[in-house]
């Protein structure tokens, strides 16, 4: 914004954010491709701006990410939730 000469305070975008993301993210959600039910949960870590983060994604038979979740520390809580909550979207029984 400020590359076109506009001023813009952080609150406006974080107003903004707050406002627009729900609104894109089920937008997204409508456009992404159909998933299978067999889902794998895959855990690792990557180096983000020199931070070491573990990355858990949730790739379908395809090889095609179809989520993901990026923690600073290692957490089994997260991951399992993170887990349910796909296992809930794609329909998937738990055992």
């Amino acid at each position: 914004m400020a590359e076109r000469g506009i001023s813009v305070d952080h609150s406006t975008v974080h107003r903004w954010a707050i406002k627009l993301l729900p609104v894109l993210e089920r937008e997204f959600r409508r456009s992404k491709h159909k998933v299978g039910k067999s889902l794998r949960m895959d855990e690792t870590y990557i180096r983000v701006q020199g931070e070491w983060k573990y990355l858990y994604r949730a790739v379908d038979k395809a090889g095609a990410t179809v989520d993901f979740l990026l923690r600073a520390h290692r957490d089994k809580a997260a991951a399992r939730m993170f887990s349910n909550r796909q296992s809930s979207k794609t329909g998937r029984q738990r055992k």
